[in-house]
């Protein structure tokens, strides 16, 4: 479980300007939460202070009851967080297949790693061997993150908005690796930013941030007919209820 208490962030440019604000959050195991809301609003500033890449400069994050606030990122990957940047990080010279070997931080099987790019559906003979670098398109770097992520086995995953940068059919595949994900998370947890309704609409549960705040948040029944603000939204909303239930 990862419990946000009372998290701040600010930066000094010309004049202090704080980006979070006093925000209280907890991610319980085997959930699926979307943090969404306007831009600029401290959405991917709440994920790097999850992560470690930056530190708050007020409060708590706790990770399973653990104070990790002032643990770097590599101790935090090492404790079960997971981290997909928007734009995927590029690594001239080191092979797919080095990759998902490093990820899972132990000697793994070609059998094994191609099973991690088949869940994220690349077919695993056209990949395993290729560098990871510019030949690659936006889409496809995103889904070899992801197959990184899986290859790790996180406690917790987050996810920058994944959704940029790639294409529709990308975008598509993406979704259906999350709704996976989603069924599949039992005693680990999926926090994704985004801005996008599909994405939305397979969450367990809906943070919206603007301004640095938590506006509201609850399940996704509750929270995405107001972002939506039609009867339409929640009328699909009840359907995957009785879906999933």
């Amino acid at each position: 479980m990862l419990e946000l208490k009372h998290i701040s962030f600010a930066v000094n440019d010309t004049e202090e300007k704080e980006i979070v604000k006093d925000l209280n959050l907890t991610v319980e195991d085997g959930k699926f939460v979307v943090i969404t809301g306007p831009n600029g609003g401290g959405k991917s500033t709440m994920a790097k202070l999850i992560a470690g890449i930056e530190k708050p400069t007020e409060g708590q994050i706790l990770l399973d009851g653990e104070d990790i606030t002032n643990l770097s990122i590599t101790e935090r990957a090492k404790r079960g967080i997971g981290y997909a940047f928007q734009q995927p990080v590029k690594f001239k010279g080191i092979r797919v297949f080095d990759l998902l070997k490093i990820a899972s931080g132990q000697s793994i099987t070609m059998k094994e790693a191609c099973s991690y790019l088949s869940e994220v559906g690349l077919c695993a003979k056209d990949y395993i061997e290729r560098e990871v670098n510019g030949s690659l398109s936006g889409g496809e770097l995103k889904r070899i993150e992801i197959a990184t992520v899986l290859a790790r086995k996180t406690k917790l995953s987050v996810f920058d908005e994944p959704e940029a940068g790639i294409d529709l059919w990308s975008f598509q595949n993406l979704v259906r690796i999350f709704e996976k994900m989603q069924k599949e998370t039992r005693d680990s947890s999926i926090l994704v930013i985004s801005h996008q309704e599909r994405i939305l609409n397979i969450a367990d549960e809906i943070v919206v941030l603007s301004g640095g705040e938590i506006e509201r948040m609850g399940t996704r029944e509750e929270v995405l007919p107001r972002i939506l603000g039609t009867d339409a939204a929640v009328d699909a909303c009840a359907k995957l209820s009785d879906g999933r239930n």
